[in-house]
């Protein structure tokens, strides 16, 4: 018999959500069947994720660090990674990419071998870079991202220089698919400002100040919006080669005592970082807000309600950045375009009515990285991550 689960997704994420039927799981100790079926009518390249407990039978003659995936009847094993979510030192999910094309169905068995699978300078990563005060910074093969800890805080409040006071998403726009966290914080600890300027990889021209930036979160009340300050704690859960994660914890904020939790997770050749919500509070809040920066007020703003997408277009320098933001359109208020004249107070807004949690997807595409040459191709990134959340690949474990 056959266990049948689907799994949430976004262009590389995926957890178990839900069974289609049960039986016991079968495994046979050379090895684990598993069926995965893309039901839309487009590739995808994305991350999976298998429980543990799936691998039971399989983990009882073999350890973690020799568990390999391959496709059925290939002779090359593809890269995994294990998620110890709880830190007790052993994997909880294994985690592999797959490239399925539209409608179609891939066969892949899980199996015992101790040969080496290549390494790859294609990772995804994150960290918290003490060099630059305190900022934590996260990236992929595609897009990075970063934002402030509470030092960057205490300059601003005690009125010194280089702080930056702001809960909201900075985007760094990267034009190569290698690691470039470490040696731009590098660069410009020798040369201050140096990751301001293009010298071939990308740069970092994006000004957040105290706007969300891409998918900073507030409360939107009396024709203002409340936000937390700069995170308080980080913990980093896992790093590369195919999902990095990590938490950020806030301190309590707005006139509800908000106290907040963001689990943030990006994946290998996605344009999106998941941003998990916990959050609780002293009384009942009106509305859970996320927000994009709308800068100068120059760019295109685009509201898809009915599918959950909302997007900036705008231009940088000489060239164009796609931001957005894509969620379950059943937890959505409602959205708009806020307009002030107070400096970085200009956002796009989506007002949400989640219970405790919230899970949403931030994320950009720049056309300097020639992934996208205008709008239209932004709006069809947008368009597919939306179908992509609400038609998981399904999984079947045989």
């Amino acid at each position: 018999m056959k266990k049948r689960f689907k799994l949430h997704a976004i262009v590389g994420s995926l957890l178990v959500i839900g069974f289609v039927s049960g039986c016991s799981v079968k495994s046979k100790l050379q090895g684990i069947n598993v069926e995965v079926k893309n039901n839309l009518d487009f590739n995808r390249k994305e991350v999976v994720s298998i429980q543990r407990s799936n691998l039971s039978e399989l983990l009882k003659k073999t350890s973690e660090k020799d568990i390999r995936v391959k496709i059925q009847d290939s002779k090359e094993y593809l890269r995994t990674q294990w998620i110890d979510n709880d830190n007790d030192g052993k994997g909880d999910e294994l985690l592999f990419e797959v490239d399925i094309k539209a409608k179609s169905v891939i066969n892949y068995a899980i199996v015992s071998d101790t040969v080496k699978v290549p390494e790859s300078k294609i990772t995804t990563y994150s960290r918290f870079v003490p060099e630059r005060i305190d900022d934590y910074a996260w990236e992929n093969n595609k897009v990075a991202f970063r934002t402030y800890g509470p030092v960057a805080q205490q300059l601003v409040e005690e009125h010194k220089e280089g702080g930056t006071l702001s809960s909201g998403i900075d985007l760094w726009f990267k034009k190569v698919d290698y690691s470039i966290i470490d040696s731009w914080y590098k660069k410009n600890v020798a040369s201050p400002g140096y990751y301001h300027i293009e010298h071939g990889e990308g740069y970092d021209p994006y000004h957040v100040g105290a706007s969300r930036g891409t998918g900073g979160t507030g409360i939107w009340e009396n024709d203002s919006l409340q936000v937390a300050k700069n995170y308080t704690s980080y913990k980093t859960i896992a790093t590369g080669p195919l999902r990095t994660v990590f938490e950020l914890t806030y301190a309590p904020w707005s006139s509800y005592g908000v106290h907040e939790t963001k689990r943030i997770s990006l994946d290998l050749n996605s344009n999106f970082s998941k941003f998990e919500i916990s959050f609780r509070s002293d009384k009942k809040i009106p509305n859970y807000t996320l927000g994009i920066t709308l800068h100068e007020k120059k760019g295109e703003v685009n509201i898809n309600k009915v599918k959950g997408w909302f997007r900036h277009w705008e231009a940088i320098d000489d060239s164009f950045v796609g931001e957005g933001i894509v969620l379950n359109p059943g937890i959505i208020d409602t959205a708009f375009a806020n307009d002030s004249n107070k400096s970085d107070q200009s956002n796009l807004l989506i007002l949400t009515n989640p219970e405790n949690k919230l899970t949403y997807y931030a994320g950009f595409a720049w056309t300097g990285s020639r992934q996208v040459s205008d709008v239209t191709d932004w709006d069809e990134m947008l368009n597919k991550q939306a179908e992509i959340i609400a038609n998981p690949l399904q999984i079947i474990i045989k």
